[in-house]
């Protein structure tokens, strides 16, 4: 009998003992686990946040590249303009001085008087050059060397056919062709003195082919401010057959 309830004893305490240790672990889970999962759930995101911010700083370089060569870019685009202004400037520059150094030679004309003159005829609403037009130009080209203080008057004309503002940009034309002529002839740019008048200088009628012939013109005078020779010399005229 004592043996037995003996037994029943160390049961008792062994059964006790056991459902004291699952308790046991049972709680200690249960006040670890929380614990786990935060640090679980702050491990992942912290790998988020270290994702977040390798992915912004690939961006940011990325960014940083282009905006850089974005720079590089506006820098040589800057350069390229500043080379074209200096350019346009010193060109400016130049054009200022020519136009200054004629504005002193024609600042009074009446100082100058011809030395040689010709006129130069063209066809019908054109502005070219004809072989007897450049021979009357080299004619008076070649007087150049001979005349002192010299200045040469370009001015265009055109027959009464057309509007005036076309004729204007047509006498222009004209003239433009002489100068260009002369240029290539070494006469200096700012020592020619260009004129368009379109149809408002006539000098003959216009009412008939052979007058508009003649009024399809450039007239060309080579001046000089030296005393000297009073009679102007006329070179050869150049004027085509008549076909308007």
């Amino acid at each position: 009998m004592k043996v037995k309830s003996s037994l029943l004893v160390l049961l008792a305490g062994a059964s006790v003992m056991f459902s004291a240790g699952c308790s046991s672990k049972n709680y200690v889970r249960q006040q670890t686990q929380p614990i786990i999962d935060k640090t679980n759930t702050l491990d992942e995101q912290t790998a988020k946040n270290s994702r977040d911010i390798r992915d912004v700083d690939s961006r940011a370089k990325q960014g940083i590249e282009g905006v850089n060569g974005k720079a590089a870019d506006a820098d040589q685009k800057a350069l390229a303009a500043r080379g074209r202004a200096d350019q346009a400037s010193t060109l400016a520059t130049q054009a200022n001085t020519r136009v200054d150094a004629l504005q002193n030679q024609v600042a009074n004309l009446d100082n100058y008087r011809p030395v040689l003159e010709t006129s130069v005829h063209f066809a019908f609403n054109k502005a070219v050059l004809t072989p007897k037009a450049k021979t009357a130009l080299d004619q008076l080209v070649a007087e150049i060397p001979n005349t002192k203080g010299y200045l040469v008057v370009v001015e265009g004309d055109t027959d009464a056919v057309g509007s005036a503002k076309y004729n204007y940009k047509l006498s222009e034309r004209r003239a433009d062709s002489v100068v260009q002529y002369l240029s290539g002839k070494s006469v200096p740019a700012h020592k020619i003195y260009i004129l368009g008048l379109g149809k408002d200088k006539s000098v003959a009628d216009n009412k008939t082919s052979e007058g508009r012939a003649q009024n399809r013109r450039v007239e060309v005078r080579l001046m000089t401010n030296s005393t000297g020779q009073e009679t102007p010399a006329s070179a050869q005229s150049a004027a085509p057959n008549p076909s308007r």
